[in-house]
């Protein structure tokens, strides 16, 4: 534990931060899995609407600085990638 003031109340912070940041890494990965089932699955309407779903939970995270944005980026491409396969 620390003695100092200032290293107890960065503690604090830190704990408060990555309890948020845990909300919303979470959130972007249950939206990116949705998105996988339903692209496994081959529903092509339901794959787009959950592919949304996943683009938007993905840029609030990178936006948040939770993920990085090229991390982001990557994700939605790969994402993209594999709905543009299933329409072909």
């Amino acid at each position: 534990m620390a003695n100092i003031k200032s290293a107890i109340k960065r503690i604090r912070s830190s704990a408060r931060k990555q309890k948020r940041n845990r909300v919303v890494r979470g959130q972007a990965r249950s939206a990116v899995k949705k998105a996988r089932v339903t692209l496994a699955e081959g529903k092509r309407d339901e794959a787009q609407a959950s592919l949304k779903e996943a683009i938007i939970a993905l840029d609030h995270a990178a936006g948040k600085g939770v993920i990085h944005k090229n991390s982001a980026a990557r994700r939605k491409s790969r994402l993209m990638k594999q709905l543009n396969q299933l329409q072909k």
